[in-house]
């Protein structure tokens, strides 16, 4: 009887093993959503992330990117990562600030001095807290990407002035401190799925949206929206993150050779960035976009006063803005 026992439990470890070992030596190609086409940075910057992981698994693992909304909005596949259906999903930070309260430091408007000061800051010890802060909610923060500059552009009238925003309809991305940023401006938000942008624009649906330069070119936006005002509102970058489901069946040796792919693919997507968005206001400014610079910025800054004081005004949240405008 005892020997029956024995070697019952001893099947049963076996078979513990014998299924889990396989399964930790299976290659594995991770599957990741990006709402861009194919050339656009953040895209480059994942593959070049594959390809990076590739060689340091001897080959075993893989990244495949669905790229231009192909599995769904960015709100979508973040569901579908924290799931664990999807294994990665680069999105910008927005979407996360109704799931991660630190998400919403970075999105903040005007919170970053200059390109320099943005990328020092998720670079350091502020964004490691920022994506360390995910993973309560089902998410390994990766690691940023930029994002550059956000900036209106309209199918009617120029934006020079914060009274020139009353009562138009602006897209926005799907936050509520995107709502209201875009009420405290006096406009009417309009939260839809980057996809449908194009589209609202060109009906008339909104007589608006924002965005940076590679997004108003990649998105075709220029061709319906011509005026594009450089108020350089917001800076919020873009986020890539791992399903915590996925990534706790990983041994620590692979969650590592990740973090650090994630990591080096950095400096190689800001490099196509400067490239890119150089390149994408040129060929706006080629198409017949018209360039707004001569407007009033501070009036926009001024307006925005509350927003900080809705979205970030608990003690946690300031003394991480706070962390933010101390950086050097």
């Amino acid at each position: 009887m005892k020997l029956k026992h024995t070697l019952a439990a001893a099947l049963g470890l076996a078979a513990v093993f014998g299924f889990a070992a396989p399964q930790a030596a299976m290659a594995k190609e991770f599957r990741s959503a990006d709402v861009h086409p194919a050339d656009y940075p953040t895209v480059v910057a994942v593959n070049y992330m594959a390809k990076l992981i590739g060689e340091r698994t001897g080959g075993k693992h893989s990244i495949k990117v669905f790229n231009q909304s192909v599995l769904g909005s960015e709100k979508d596949t973040i569901e579908q990562t924290k799931i664990g259906a999807l294994d990665m999903v680069r999105v910008n930070i927005s979407p996360f600030n109704n799931i991660v309260p630190e998400t919403i430091v970075p999105a903040l408007p005007f919170v970053f001095k200059s390109k320099e000061h943005m990328r020092r800051v998720l670079d350091g010890p502020v964004g490691d807290d920022i994506l360390k802060s995910l993973e309560s909610q089902g998410f390994i923060g990766l690691a940023f990407y930029d994002s550059g500059s956000r900036s209106f552009y309209t199918t009617k009238k120029p934006i020079k002035s914060v009274a020139d925003m009353k009562g138009m309809k602006i897209r926005v991305q799907q936050s509520d401190m995107w709502v209201a940023m875009m009420q405290a401006l006096g406009a009417n938000a309009t939260p839809l799925p980057y996809a449908e942008v194009y589209t609202a624009l060109k009906t008339g649906v909104v007589d608006g949206a924002e965005n940076n330069w590679p997004s108003y070119d990649s998105s075709r936006h220029y061709e319906v929206a011509k005026m594009y005002s450089l108020t350089e509102h917001s800076m919020a970058p873009e986020l890539l993150v791992f399903s915590k489901k996925v990534w706790d069946t990983l041994p620590a040796d692979e969650q590592a050779v990740i973090r650090k792919a994630a990591k080096d693919s950095v400096p190689h997507m800001r490099e196509v960035w400067d490239a890119r968005e150089a390149a994408s206001r040129k060929t706006v400014e080629g198409g017949g976009s018209q360039i707004i610079s001569d407007l009033d910025k501070k009036s926009f800054q001024d307006a925005m006063v509350p927003v900080y004081q809705k979205f970030a005004g608990d003690a946690k949240l300031q003394a991480l803005v706070k962390r933010v405008q101390e950086t050097n």
